[in-house]
C-alpha cells in the first residue's frame, strides 16, 4: 500500500475525500430529518424494544444525530480524521471499517440493553433511543493509534496512542456529571473495542496477503498504563484465544505460527511498515498545509502591496 500523495495546495480545511463528504451529507441530512419529523427517531434510532421487527435500526442508528452538537462533532471528526485514514486504508476498506464497527457496536449496545433489562427489570433500558456516530469516531482514534502511535499532537502535547483511552476515560468522567450518559457511553466503549478487534484480527491486506496487526505495540494492554498491563494481558489472552483459536506463546517468534508456517496477519514487519507509512503520510500532509499557508500569506501580501 503506497503512501498517499498530498496535493501541494491543500490546506487545513481542504483535501477532504469524496467518501467522507458523502457520509457527512448523510449525517447532516439525518439530523435535519429528525428535526423536521421527530417521529423518525422511533424507526431509525436504536430502541431495543423496537429492534424486533425494526432490525434495520442496527444499521441506521449510527448515522442519526439527535443534537446539533452531535452532528457538528461527528461531521468535523469524520472529515479531518477521514482525510488521514482513508488514503492509507483505501476507500473500500475505510467504508468497510465504518460499516462493520457501526453494526457490531449497535448489536453490542442492543444485547447490553436487553441484559440490563432482565437484570434490573427497568423498562427504560428498552425504550431509550440510542443513536450517533460516536462509536465510529472512537474507532477512528484506534486507527490513528495503530498508524501513528508515537506522533505527538501539537496542541495536547500527547502521543496519538493515548487518544482512544483518553476519549473513553473522559466519556466515563463526564457521565458522572451529566444525564443521558446511556445514550453515548456504551456506544463509545463498544466502538473502541470493536474497532480494535477489527484492526487487530480482521482487517485484510490484499497486497501483502495478511490479515490483522499482531504487533506488540497494538496489543490490547497498550490501551492501559504500564502498571496495569500485567493484569490486563492474562484477561486479554482469553479473548485472543476466542478470536484466533490459539493461545499466546511466550516466544514472540512463535506467537503467530502453526506447524512452522506463519498464520495470516503474522508479519510484524508489515505492521511496522504500515505505521511508518502512516507517519510519512501525516508528515507530508502537515508539510503541504504549512506550504499552502505560506503561499496564501505571500499572495495576500502581494495583493496588499498592489492595492497600495
Amino acid at each position: 500500500m503506497s503512501t498517499p500523495s498530498v496535493p501541494g495546495g491543500s490546506g487545513s480545511f481542504t483535501g477532504f475525500t469524496k467518501l467522507c463528504k458523502g457520509i457527512a451529507v448523510v449525517l447532516i441530512g439525518g439530523h435535519i430529518l429528525v428535526q423536521l419529523f421527530p417521529v423518525v427517531v422511533n424507526y431509525l434510532a436504536l430502541i431495543p424494544a423496537r429492534t424486533i421487527p425494526f432490525a434495520w435500526n442496527l444499521l441506521t442508528a449510527g448515522y442519526i444525530e439527535q443534537s446539533i452538537y452531535g452532528v457538528v462533532v461527528s461531521t468535523v471528526g469524520l472529515l479531518f480524521v477521514g482525510k488521514l485514514l482513508e488514503p492509507i486504508w483505501g476507500s473500500r476498506e475505510f467504508l468497510k471499517f465504518i460499516f462493520v464497527v457501526n453494526f457490531l457496536t449497535s448489536l453490542c449496545v442492543f444485547i447490553t440493553a436487553i441484559a440490563l433489562y432482565y437484570i434490573t427489570q427497568e423498562e427504560s433500558y428498552l425504550y431509550l433511543p440510542v443513536s450517533g456516530f460516536y462509536g465510529i469516531l472512537a474507532g477512528f482514534l484506534v486507527g490513528i493509534k495503530q498508524m501513528i502511535p508515537d506522533q505527538e499532537l501539537p496542541v495536547l502535547k500527547l502521543k496519538a496512542k493515548w487518544l482512544p483511552s483518553l476519549a473513553v476515560l473522559l466519556s466515563i468522567a463526564v457521565s458522572f456529571w451529566t444525564t443521558g450518559a446511556a445514550t453515548y457511553l456504551p456506544t463509545i466503549i463498544f466502538g473502541t473495542y470493536i474497532s480494535w478487534i477489527y484492526l487487530r484480527y480482521w482487517q485484510r491486506k490484499p497486497e501483502a496477503k495478511l490479515k490483522g496487526d499482531p504487533s506488540d505495540d497494538f496489543a490490547f494492554s497498550t490501551f492501559f498504563p504500564e502498571l496495569l498491563r500485567p493484569v490486563i494481558d492474562p484477561i486479554a489472552s482469553i479473548f485472543h484465544r476466542m478470536l484466533c483459536g490459539r493461545s499466546e506463546s511466550p516466544d514472540n517468534a512463535e506467537d503467530y505460527t502453526a506447524a512452522g508456517a506463519p498464520l495470516p496477519g503474522s508479519d510484524p514487519v508489515e505492521a511496522s511498515r504500515r505505521r511508518e507509512r502512516g507517519a510519512r503520510a501525516l508528515e507530508e500532509r502537515l508539510a503541504a498545509e504549512r506550504l499552502a499557508a505560506a503561499r496564501s500569506a505571500q499572495e495576500s501580501g502581494k495583493d496588499a502591496t498592489e492595492n497600495v
